[in-house]
């Protein structure tokens, strides 16, 4: 073994075949005046002479720094002390006295130290690992693990050390490898690995399992590679001529290097004269000039080829093969394939397929295929025509060459033929012939018709069993009607002769019968007359008064109708009606229940989940669909349930917390809302005893550990040899025991078998790194712990051996049971002796003896009783026992009988007396839903009336003549930059509010330490500091520090996401001033998002937020859009939530939840019905320029909602950072002119209930029509809080769903609006932004071979509507001066996701379980659709831009809003990261070949020297 100390001095070389140890050392950095030294690296492993330069490399990248010389060197190593050697130029073996181990102690003035810690960011992390080898392969480096568990991990690492591929194989089966593994000197292709009992010579690679080239190179394993003139996937050296160009691909080139050819005309006419095939050679194949190369048509059929084209694009020219070697047509195919390989040398190494067609057979056959070039039928569309009527066709033919076709003189081309009064007949109600023309000359050639035209016959008097089913016809453009007399549906005459009005629609049966009260149960109703299409039925069911919607894909015309069920405020049961012109009811009644769900048991699991868990409750088992979640996203399993309960199977949980159970059903809201279920810490198996069993299995095996009180159930299962699992007994918190399975397959002195253990049906494992299961599934192997030998059975015999022992009843019994030695080492209490069914006491167990006695008389009516032993499940009779004789057993059938009979008397008169109750119940309830019918029947129909009046009221009222109160662009930029409040950034940033006096109207301005101002640092601080800042901003100016800076940062896993995002708007304001810079940056870092992306599933990319590279596109398409938003979007989008607002106004508001009369969110809609009537008060106030208004208020308003009306209608022209807060205003009321009084939410008027006090309304003060009320000032407001107490009688809340379309109604104007504006481009101002950024995009997908244009929609989708637009319709205080409250920020998502459905590529799949928020707007999503894939046609149309013309856009922006921004400010904030991660990015600068030449981590450490001495000091005297 060689020591080998490296200083600034060469690499020395090492004998041949001894390993190296490497240790790096330096002394301290020459820029520290302290002495002293520091271990930069130390490899604490043996490393191969062929690994060296791996590790050399990797280490001397790895140091921050240059290394400097040591005199004096020392390390502590597995307990040795190596001392002061001096750098030279070949390997020593010191020799070490005693006195030497004190490290040279004596020869340092200070202690020997690490002056600062060595950190490192893991390349590969795994539990277990005992050894490790490395070699460098092909520009890759592979790195082989040997593991604790017997088995060996080959990681195949890329340039930046980021992991590729992985792969294990077992080596030897729960023994750990040794920690020497080393390759063989003489094939390096080979590694010797050790395990306690075996050697084993492993080859790194099975090139050979891979049989195509394309699974050998996507493999990803440096050793293998596809060997293109001998096709098979091989090693390097194993290919001939591998050293050739392109004779041997690698994996790093990629599967597009695969060698394949494109046949250029894959379609050949067997009439063209001399055919030849021109073929394109594409990927890894070598120059094929002056090769012997042809075309192999198979069946030893060739012709010659030649290479044409250059050496990058080769051409292959092939003679095809004679006319009479053409392979046979099938008799069904006018074509056949023809499969041709490129023969190199004797060798076919690629092939493709081409098509040889005939179109004289295209005629006799089918299917077709349509040839270009071929005669055939042009297909077109024939109206219906009635059986027995004769009618014309006309058909049109293309390619048609014939002298005389009937009376036609010779044409080419494309002309019609006629067919005569063509009558065609049917019985069926319809049919479809074919149209097939034929020649006359050749009865058996028809032309090709290759999409089959066909005309459709029908029979007006078959199929229609009804009116509805017969005049329905019209809609697939049969021309029928129904004859009420006759009761038959027949042809239509010239004019028509009967009414088109069917009669009443009949219903016969409806299924289920119940559901749930929330609604979305489908109901099939069977009957007839029920609509003649689906239009007639939608809107027309309902059930008592709650509609019923019908769904069009399982609408049957007339006879049945599968309808979803609407929401329904309390429990009612009622008819079902179907009006279609006429009204139809059903005999059966549909009732409505409302289950309810009281508490969960057990209360807590395992967090590997698996408990089965019971709740508890009432009507459980209604509806369609159940779903009970825990904790909001993962599901309950294995659902079963009945009226009380439901069972289901917890799953897995990540941490250990109480989490909430949700049950929903038919996927509505949670049933239940205080359910909870704690997860535990898992359950440990520390030991198993005894680790023996019998082959028969049964033996009791002990399991110890603790947690056991949360497994419910255990099972025991022997890998390999195992028949089956057996289940196991919980005894304790700290003892289970387990009977072992039996055995099959096994002979003696076979190894341990391995055991697994199933907690409440989990699998059993250590707490332990999970594996990637789905990208490395051959990995993903459980090992178990426990082991189990097998044995063969105990065997036993009596004394003598004999098979027949007498004994005599009423005598005392002992037997004596030999036993054969064995080695399960079996306890007394594992022995079970049974004489019949009576047990045979145990009294003495030894090696080879067992006694046993019995007691009790051996009374019974057989002479002969078998004498058993058993162990576990091991039962074998040893002998049979013969008794003298026996007595007869007592039989009581008759006192049985008599005691059934008189339960049966009981049971009857029980019976009768709780039907008599029931009845008398029954009764009641029947005058109940009476009652509350007619209070729901009032209900619907003023809902009805809301919503066909509210529908054009908002457009009359709605106008804003005021400007609109836009925010300055330094205001948008820090809201939409920093939208949360950061560790930087304390203040919120919402516009301070001030009282309005004589300053109104003048917008205080917003305070945000980033917008212009002094930077507040002390004076004795400036110099070194400014000065610093101007350092750091001309590195960050630097292309190649920044994205090296960027990319260290991200790597750190101690840098969140918020860090992240943060760090993208300081560097945006820091760029601020040079946006062509700052897009060249963020193009960069995109193209390295996208080759993560593109490597895994490029569909995810920019689906979030997740790197700085992310939130920089977003500030990027915030400042490039903000004209664009302000100009075009602006308006339409202030005047919606102008819109909102006054909708939700119109109604009645919850003071105390928000929850109002109209609105478009669910949640937030008001379930009462509350009598509300509008008030028109005339108010004075002093300010925003008007003296008094009439303003609009509801009689159910309490002071602060009627202050907040007023406030809004007197200061509408004013921003909203400079209203009064309605809490600085009083509200007095004039009853009289000497009268007057202060109204407010709470005084001694106020009414009191239930010990709380109720909010005054103005209709508690009475106030009436037209009142005059003063709006004065008052400093001294005290401020209250209501408890809001309901005594309301509510009736059926899902009734007022209704006011949601209400809502939508109104508001779809604006809304569409929005989105028009949104989606269209100007004329005079394209978004040329948009434009640059979705062609960068297509030039990255060509770039790497994407061509799914569903990827493209994604990519731009996630980088504009969902990236701006989406936080732009959430968040408009970003853009306006408004106040955005939470009932409007509900509303606004519901308007999002709309948004957002429609920019999505995939189907909604909305039904019965839907939420509310997505059906709203389902109708308008796919029109929206096709305005967002117009959109980006359009700009994918547009002329493409350069690069000029896009910076000297971005040049214009920058000058716009020049000096807006304190970039300094930026600057020290983006510092501290750097300082943070100081030594990270010193590291990866010094990685980095291009920063490491122009030194810049030189000048990085320049600048933390003239900061970190001054900027914190600094700041805290600040």
């Amino acid at each position: 073994r060689c020591l080998l100390l490296l200083s600034s001095f060469p690499v020395p070389s090492c004998p041949s075949g001894k390993p190296v140890e490497i240790l790096l050392l330096t002394a301290a950095a020459a820029a520290r005046s302290e002495p002293g030294f520091t271990v930069l690296r130390a490899a604490s492993k043996l490393f191969s002479p062929s690994s060296l330069g791996f590790v050399l490399t990797h280490f001397l990248t790895s140091f921050p720094g240059q290394f400097v010389h040591a005199g004096l060197a020392a390390v502590m190593w597995r307990g040795t002390c190596w001392c002061w050697l001096q750098p030279t130029d070949v390997c020593v073996s010191p020799q070490l006295q005693p006195e030497q181990l004190d490290c040279g102690a004596a020869h340092l003035q200070h202690p020997l130290a690490i002056v600062n810690p060595v950190t490192a960011t893991p390349v590969f992390t795994y539990s277990g690992l005992t050894s490790v080898a490395v070699a460098s392969v092909n520009n890759y480096t592979v790195v082989f693990l040997g593991t604790a568990s017997g088995g060996l991990l080959k990681i195949n690492l890329d340039s930046t050390m980021k992991v590729i591929s992985r792969r294990s194989i077992s080596v030897a089966y729960g023994e750990p490898v040794h920690p020497i593994m080393q390759f063989d000197p003489s094939d390096s292709t080979y590694l010797y690995l050790m395990t306690s009992y075996q050697m084993t010579r492993v080859k790194v690679a099975a090139c050979n399992q891979y049989p195509t080239c394309t699974e050998c190179l996507a493999a990803a394993d440096a050793y293998c590679g596809w060997c293109t003139m001998e096709t098979r996937c091989s090693l390097q050296h194993e290919c001939t001529n591998f050293t050739g160009a392109n004779f041997w691909a690698s994996a790093s080139e990629g599967v597009q290097q695969c060698p394949s050819m494109t046949i250029l005309e894959p379609e050949i006419n067997i009439d063209k004269e001399n055919p030849a095939l021109i073929i394109q050679i594409n990927g890894t194949i070598p120059n094929l000039n002056g090769t012997n190369i042809s075309c192999d048509y198979g069946n030893n059929i060739r012709t010659v080829a030649r290479v044409a084209g250059d050496y990058v694009n080769q051409f292959i020219y092939c003679s095809l093969l004679s006319r009479e070697k053409y392979p046979a047509f099938p008799d069904d195919q006018d074509h056949v394939v023809v499969e041709t390989a490129l023969r190199v040398n004797s060798k076919n190494i690629i092939r493709a397929n081409f098509t040889i067609y005939d179109c004289k057979r295209t005629g006799n056959i089918y299917p077709k295929r349509e040839k270009i070039d071929c005669p055939r039928i042009v297909p077109a569309s024939l109206d219906p025509m009635p059986t027995g009527v004769s009618r014309d066709i006309t058909i049109s033919l293309a390619n048609a060459t014939f002298s005389k076709v009937n009376e036609f003189p010779f044409r080419s081309g494309c002309f019609s033929l006629f067919a005569f009064c063509v009558q065609l007949h049917t019985s069926e109600k319809n049919d479809l012939f074919p149209v097939n023309l034929q020649l006359k000359d050749r009865p058996d050639r028809f032309i090709d018709s290759p999409e089959m035209m066909t005309v459709e016959v029908y029979n007006c008097a078959t199929g229609s069993a009804d009116c509805s089913q017969c005049l329905g016809r019209e809609d697939l453009g049969h021309r029928c009607v129904w004859s009420e007399s006759s009761s038959s549906c027949r042809l239509q005459g010239e004019p028509p002769q009967t009414s088109d009005v069917c009669p009443a629609p009949e219903i016969k049966k409806i299924e289920p019968l119940r559901g749930p009260l929330e609604g979305g149960t489908l109901l099939t109703i069977r009957g007839r007359n029920m609509g003649r299409r689906f239009s007639d039925v939608l809107g027309a069911v309902r059930i008592g008064s709650v509609q019923c919607t019908p769904l069009p894909d399982r609408y049957v015309v007339s006879e049945a109708i599968v309808c979803q069920t609407g929401e329904a405020q309390e429990e009612f049961s009622d008819v079902v009606t179907v009006n279609v012109s006429r009204e139809g009811k059903s005999r059966e009644r549909y009732s409505y229940v409302l289950p309810v769900v009281q508490s969960i048991a057990p209360l807590n699991g395992p967090k590997a989940g698996g408990t089965r868990v019971t709740i508890r409750g009432s009507k459980l088992d209604v509806g369609s669909e159940l779903r009970v979640l825990v904790n909001t996203s993962k599901q309950c399993t294995d659902l079963s349930r009945n009226d009380s309960t439901i069972t289901c199977t917890m799953p897995s949980a990540e941490l250990t917390a109480a989490v909430p159970v949700c049950v929903q059903f038919e996927n509505k809201s949670c049933a239940s809302y205080d359910i909870t279920f704690k997860f535990e810490k898992n359950p440990v198996i520390s030991d198993i005893n005894p680790k023996k069993s019998q082959i028969s299995g049964g033996r009791t095996i002990t399991l110890e550990g603790r947690g056991f009180e949360l497994v419910q159930n255990v099972s025991m299962l022997v890998r390999g040899i195992g028949r089956e699992q057996t289940s196991c007994r919980v005894h304790t918190d700290t003892v289970i025991t387990c009977p072992s399975p039996a055995a099959s397959n096994i002979t003696v002195g076979s190894k341990p078998a391995p055991v697994d253990f199933y907690l409440n049906g989990r699998l059993y494992a250590d707490d332990r790194p999970a594996l990637d299961e789905e990208m490395y599934p051959e990995e993903a192997l459980h090992i178990s712990k426990f082991s189990l030998e097998y044995y063969a059975d105990p065997q036993f015999f009596t004394a003598k051996k004999e098979k027949w022992i007498k004994h005599h009843p009423g005598e005392p019994l002992t037997l004596v049971i030999h036993k054969e030695p064995d080695s399960l080492g079996l306890e007394s209490n594992e022995y079970q002796v049974k004489i019949g069914l009576i047990s045979c006491e145990i009294q003495i167990v030894s090696d080879k003896v067992i006694h046993c006695s019995v007691n009790e008389s051996l009374s019974t009516s057989e002479r002969q009783l078998p004498v058993t032993i058993q162990v576990g499940k091991f039962n074998y009779t040893i002998a049979m026992l013969h008794l003298g004789g026996g007595e007869t057993a007592i039989i009581v059938s008759i006192v049985i009988c008599s005691i059934l009979l008189v339960l049966s008397v009981v049971a009857l008169f029980v019976f009768c007396t709780k039907s008599r109750r029931a009845e008398r119940y029954w009764q009641k309830t029947l005058l109940q839903m009476e009652e509350m019918e007619s209070q729901i029947r009032e209900e619907i129909r003023k809902g009805f009336a809301e919503l066909q009046t509210d529908m054009t009221d908002l457009t009359k009222e709605l106008n804003r003549s005021q400007g609109i109160p836009f925010l300055e662009y330094k205001h948008f930029v820090t809201r939409t930059f920093f939208p949360k409040c950061s560790s930087l950034y304390e203040e919120c940033y919402i516009l301070p509010t001030q009282q309005l006096s004589s300053q109104v109207g003048s917008q205080v301005q917003e305070t945000h330490p980033l917008l212009v101002g002094e930077w507040k640092i002390p004076e004795n601080c400036r110099p070194n500091m400014e000065e610093g800042i101007s350092l750091f901003s001309t590195l960050l100016n630097n292309k190649h520090f920044l994205i090296v800076f960027v990319h260290a940062l991200e790597q750190q896993k101690d840098f969140a996401v918020r860090d992240r995002c943060n760090l993208a708007s300081l560097l945006t304001i820091a760029l601020h001033g040079k946006l062509e810079y700052y897009t060249s940056i963020m193009k960069d870092l995109l193209v390295d998002l996208i080759d993560a992306s593109a490597s895994k599933n490029p569909k995810l990319m920019l689906r979030r937020t997740e790197s700085v590279v992310e939130k920089m596109l977003t500030n990027w398409m915030s400042i490039c859009m903000y004209s664009y938003l302000r100009e075009t979007v602006g308006e339409p989008f202030f005047l919606l939530i102008c819109a909102i607002k006054q909708q939700i106004n119109k109604g009645s508001i919850d003071a105390i939840t928000g929850k109002a009369r109209y609105t478009l969110n669910e949640e937030w809609l008001l379930r009462e019905n509350i009598e509300a009537k509008p008030r028109n008060l005339n108010v004075s106030f002093q300010g925003c320029g008007m003296d008094s208004l009439s303003v609009r208020a509801m009689d159910t308003d309490t002071l602060s909602q009627v202050k907040e009306k007023i406030l809004e209608a007197f200061c509408k022209n004013v921003p909203y950072s400079q209203w009064p807060r309605v809490e600085d205003v009083d509200l007095e009321w004039f009853a009289t002119s000497t009268d007057s009084y202060i109204l407010r939410d709470l005084d001694d008027t106020s009414v009191v209930e239930d010990g709380r006090k109720k909010l005054n309304t103005l209709a508690h003060y009475k106030i009436p029509e037209g009142a005059s009320l003063v709006l004065p000032t008052d400093e001294s407001v005290e401020h209250k809080k209501s408890h809001r107490q309901s005594h309301r009688k509510k009736v059926l809340p899902e009734i007022y769903l209704t006011r949601l379309l209400s809502t939508k109604g109104t508001l779809q104007k604006f809304l569409d609006d929005l989105f028009k504006a949104i989606l269209s481009i100007r004329d005079d101002k394209p978004p040329v932004a948009v434009k640059y950024f979705f062609d960068f995009l297509e030039e990255q997908a060509e770039k790497r071979g994407i061509t799914d244009p569903d990827t493209m929609h994604i990519w731009k989708t996630n980088s504009l509507p969902l990236r701006f637009w989406v936080n732009i319709l959430k968040n408009p205080q970003f853009v306006f001066d408004i106040d955005k409250t939470d009932h409007i920020d509900a509303c606004l998502s519901v308007i999002a996701q709309a948004f957002i459905d429609a920019c999505s590529l995939s189907d909604l799949q909305l039904g019965k379980d839907s939420p509310t928020n997505k059906l709203l707007y389902a109708k308008e999503i796919p029109e929206y659709r096709k305005i967002v894939q117009r959109y980006y046609k359009q700009i994918h149309d547009m002329p493409p831009l350069s690069e000029q013309e896009m910076n000297a856009h971005l040049a214009e922006e920058s000058r716009k809003y020049r000096n807006e921004f304190n970039t300094n400010v930026a600057m020290a904030e983006i510092y501290k990261y750097a300082k943070r991660y100081r030594s990270q990015i010193v590291a990866a600068l010094d990685a980095n070949p291009t920063t490491k030449r122009t030194q810049l981590q030189h000048k990085f450490e320049q600048v933390i020297a003239l900061m970190e001495d001054n900027i914190y000091e600094c700041c805290s005297e600040a």
